[in-house]
C-alpha cells in the first residue's frame, strides 16, 4: 500500500499513456497538418523511422564518429556462445561489459555482463538481436536534448537531465535488501533486483561501503532524474554542435552521455555517448520530482513542435513522410519486439 500511494502521488511513475493524454491531441493536430500520422519519419532522415520505432542502435552508432562512443558490436539472436566470444575478442571488448537489445525499450533487458556464464545465460534467453558494448569508464551521466533545423549550421540544447544511480551505502547492520526498502524509489525495483542478485541481497554491507545496483541511468530501473537545464552554456552547446553536425541526418533527439567532470565535458574531453535516441526521445528532465505535470506537458508540447517543424522542413527537401501502410506495419513489428523484451 505504501508503494501504491507513493506511485499515485508522484506522476513520474504514472503510465505514459496517461501522462501523454493531452499530447495525443497535439499529435493529431500536427498529423492533420502534415497529412500523415507518421510525419516523424522525416525528422532524422538517416535513422530508420526517424528513430521513433524499430530503429537499430547499432545502425545509429554507425552514424556517429567512432571516437565518441565505446566499442560496440551487434550479436544476432541465437548466435552460439563460441561465435559471440569471437566477436568480443576481435572487437577488443573485455569483461565486464554491457549487453542490451539492438532495438530497445526504456532500458529493459540491459545487463552488465561480468563473466562468460552471464553472457551465455543472456544469449540463450534473448530471442532478439542485441549489442555488446565496452563499459564506459566515467561515473556521471546526463541526457542532452539536441535540436537543429535543416537550414541551420548550428543547433541548440533544449534540456539536460542529470541522473542519480540506484546506489546504496552500508551501515554495518542492515542487509542490502533492507537498505533498498528504506527508499520507495529503490523498493519499486526490488522484484527485478531479486531476480538479478538473488541471495546477495541478504549481505550486510560494511559502514560506508557503496554499491551501484543498476549501473546505468534509466528511470524505469530506479534512477532519479534531475533537471540540469541550467547547465546549458554557450561552451557546452559548441561542444555538442561540433559532434552532432558530424552525425549525418541527425536533427532531433537526446544523447545519453557519460562523463568525468562537467568542466571537461564543456571542453569536449573525457566523455562518451551511451546512446543516441531520435524521434521517440523524451525531454527526460521533465521527470525531476520537483516538476509539476503542467510543466511536463509544456515541455513535451514544445519538443513535439520542434519535431514537427523539422519534419516538415526535411520533407520539403525531399525526405518523405512514412506511408501509412508501411508505418502501420512498422508499428506492429515494434509492438512484437517490445513483447519479446518485456518477457526477457
Amino acid at each position: 500500500m505504501k508503494l501504491f500511494i507513493h506511485k499515485l502521488t508522484h506522476w513520474e511513475y504514472w503510465p505514459f499513456q496517461i501522462v501523454y493524454i493531452p499530447i495525443y491531441f497535439l499529435w493529431a493536430y500536427y498529423s492533420i497538418k502534415a497529412r500523415s500520422i507518421f510525419f516523424f519519419n522525416a525528422s532524422n532522415p538517416t535513422i530508420k523511422n526517424g528513430g521513433f520505432m524499430m530503429e537499430s542502435k547499432k545502425q545509429i552508432y554507425n552514424l556517429i564518429p567512432q571516437n565518441y562512443y565505446p566499442k560496440t558490436e551487434l550479436v544476432k539472436a541465437r548466435t552460439s556462445i563460441d561465435a559471440i566470444n569471437n566477436v568480443i575478442e576481435n572487437a577488443g571488448i573485455r569483461y565486464p561489459f554491457i549487453a542490451k537489445p539492438d532495438i530497445g525499450l526504456r532500458g529493459s533487458a540491459v545487463k552488465k555482463i561480468e563473466t562468460e556464464t552471464d553472457l551465455k545465460q543472456y544469449s540463450e534467453k534473448a530471442n532478439f538481436d542485441f549489442i555488446v558494448q565496452d563499459l564506459i569508464p566515467y561515473e556521471k551521466e546526463i541526457g542532452v536534448f539536441y535540436v537543429r533545423y535543416p537550414h541551420e549550421k548550428e543547433g541548440r540544447i533544449t534540456g539536460i537531465v542529470a541522473k542519480e544511480f540506484l546506489i546504496i551505502t552500508g551501515n554495518g547492520v542492515a542487509t542490502i535488501e533492507e537498505l533498498i526498502k528504506e527508499n520507495p524509489r529503490y523498493e519499486l525495483q526490488l522484484k527485478v533486483l531479486k531476480q538479478e542478485y538473488g541471495s546477495k541481497l541478504q549481505t550486510v554491507l560494511p559502514v560506508g561501503e557503496k554499491i551501484n545496483l543498476v549501473p546505468y541511468g534509466n528511470h524505469a530501473r530506479g534512477a532519479k532524474f534531475i533537471d540540469g537545464s541550467h547547465w546549458i552554456t554557450p561552451k557546452l552547446t559548441d561542444t555538442f554542435n561540433e559532434m552532432c553536425v558530424q552525425i549525418p541526418g541527425f536533427h532531433f533527439g537526446r544523447l545519453d552521455i557519460m562523463y568525468n567532470t562537467f568542466e571537461e565535458l564543456e571542453q569536449g574531453k573525457n566523455f562518451s555517448v551511451v546512446e543516441l535516441n531520435g524521434a521517440a526521445s523524451e525531454p527526460t528532465h521533465i521527470y525531476d520530482p520537483k516538476h509539476s505535470l503542467i510543466f511536463a506537458w509544456k515541455e513535451l508540447a514544445r519538443h513535439i513542435t520542434f519535431m514537427y517543424e523539422i519534419s516538415v522542413a526535411n520533407c520539403k527537401l525531399g525526405f518523405p513522410y512514412l506511408a501509412h501502410k508501411i508505418g502501420m506495419k512498422e508499428f506492429n513489428l515494434h509492438q512484437e519486439q517490445n513483447k519479446k523484451i518485456i518477457n526477457f
